[in-house]
């Protein structure tokens, strides 16, 4: 693993940490910084982070405090705050 890959886990971590404990402009920080630093090393963002993350406004989501989950006709449907949707499959 590259020391890019390891420091956007890192980040990863960070964030939920810091959005689960309520600090959302700190959690919002380290999801930009990681986004940008996959993106300057071309890597693929972990499927996890993407899914847990709004691509609108960089939030850390939490199911039930910033995130509605719902579940549709094979798929999850992730609401932000913000009003933007994700769409996922489910099997």
């Amino acid at each position: 693993m590259s020391i890019a890959a390891e420091r956007i886990d890192r980040l990863h971590a960070l964030a939920r940490e810091a959005a689960r404990a309520g600090d959302d402009d700190r959690a919002r920080e380290y999801v930009r910084r990681a986004r940008r630093l996959a993106e300057r090393h071309r890597l693929q963002l972990p499927r996890e982070f993407r899914r847990f993350t709004c691509d609108a406004c960089d939030t850390y989501l939490v199911p039930g405090r910033n995130a509605r989950v719902r579940t549709r006709d094979g798929h999850v449907v992730v609401t932000c705050d913000c009003g933007h949707h994700e769409r996922y499959p489910y099997e």
